[in-house]
């Protein structure tokens, strides 16, 4: 598989496979910001192939499971890192925070 074709997200019949609720936040979240001009989506790719090139430099398994979103993200913080928007170390801060919220922390319904 050519690496600009695993730039694309996971389709079936025209429409993007998510298989968990954060992937198309994250998703929604970029096309969002890239309407909102923070950055272009040929420059989100760029960034989103550069990922999946760092991330198959370092793999240690040929066939280890290949996670499109996990590297849709890190494109993302990226791209927001490397403008300004969002510095990795303060994103890598308030994730730690939330992942260590207890579960069903803001679900009172």
């Amino acid at each position: 598989m050519d690496i600009s074709d695993k730039a694309l997200p996971p389709m079936e019949n025209g429409e993007v496979i998510f298989e968990a609720p954060w992937q198309s936040r994250a998703f929604g979240m970029a096309r969002t910001m890239c309407e909102k001009g923070l950055f272009d989506w040929d420059e989100f790719r760029e960034s989103l192939i550069m990922e999946i090139e760092k991330a198959e430099l370092v793999m240690s398994q040929p066939d280890e499971q290949y996670n499109y979103f996990d590297y849709f993200l890190a494109a993302m913080v990226s791209l927001l890192n490397e403008k300004g928007y969002c510095l990795a170390p303060e994103l890598r801060g308030r994730e730690a925070v939330l992942a260590n919220r207890p579960h069903g922390h803001d679900h009172n319904y």
